[in-house]
């Protein structure tokens, strides 16, 4: 097992992504490196896989808006229109697109599916556009994204490491002998977050970690 190193001694990206980093993690490292150090894991790990790459996002500047390089597309009009019959055609922004009932039954529609439900995924993807201001993303687009036909913006699903980590500690009988168990918990988390294992509990740690978290 690798414990983490110091950020200073990471070499590359694909180095960094083996290990758990909180995001107040991130934004110290982003802020040490005078790098942007605003936004979710997810934006602030896009400015460190951009700074590995050699390039740098730099902190905006006071009335700034920023458009990421990997998402400018032709940006026609900026006043919305109505849009009263939506199609795949239809552009995200130009729709006021919502999670909403009336976006909800377009997708039921299109994919026959009369549970639909909008996946992580298109929630991710849904936010950056509106933020990036990508008027050439149309519904059609996000029906690929549903399909896993295309990627624009991925949820960063490392936020819910943890509570499934705690999920299957505590499903685990073994761990009944633990009187606090959230804290014995915590301290196999630690171990498991600062090296780069799989971020997966499993009966097997436990045993193999017992020593350490009854100290």
């Amino acid at each position: 097992m690798n414990t983490r190193p110091d950020f200073e001694s990471i070499k590359d990206f694909e180095e960094f992504s083996k290990y758990y980093w909180y995001r107040e993690e991130l934004i110290k490292i982003c802020k040490k490196l005078g790098l942007k150090a605003d936004g979710g894991k997810i934006e602030l790990n896009k400015v460190i896989e951009t700074y590995f790459s050699g390039e740098k996002i730099l902190p905006l500047k006071k009335n700034e808006v920023r458009v990421p390089i990997e998402k400018k597309r032709k940006i026609t009009s900026k006043k919305k229109a109505t849009v009263s019959e939506l199609s795949l055609d239809t552009g995200l922004i130009e729709c006021g697109f919502t999670f909403g009932p009336r976006f909800r039954d377009f997708f039921i529609k299109q994919t026959g599916e009369v549970n639909f439900k909008f996946n992580v995924d298109m929630v991710a993807t849904a936010k950056a556009v509106k933020e990036s201001g990508d008027e050439a993303f149309k519904l059609g687009d996000l029906l690929d994204i549903y399909y896993g036909k295309k990627t624009y913006a991925t949820y960063d699903k490392s936020a819910l490491q943890w509570n499934k980590f705690v999920h299957d500690f505590c499903r685990d009988d073994a761990t009944k002998v633990f009187p606090e168990r959230l804290k014995a918990a915590a301290a196999l988390w630690k171990i498991v977050r600062e090296s780069d294992r799989e971020k997966k509990y499993s009966h097997a740690l436990l045993e193999e970690f017992r020593k350490e978290i009854e100290k």
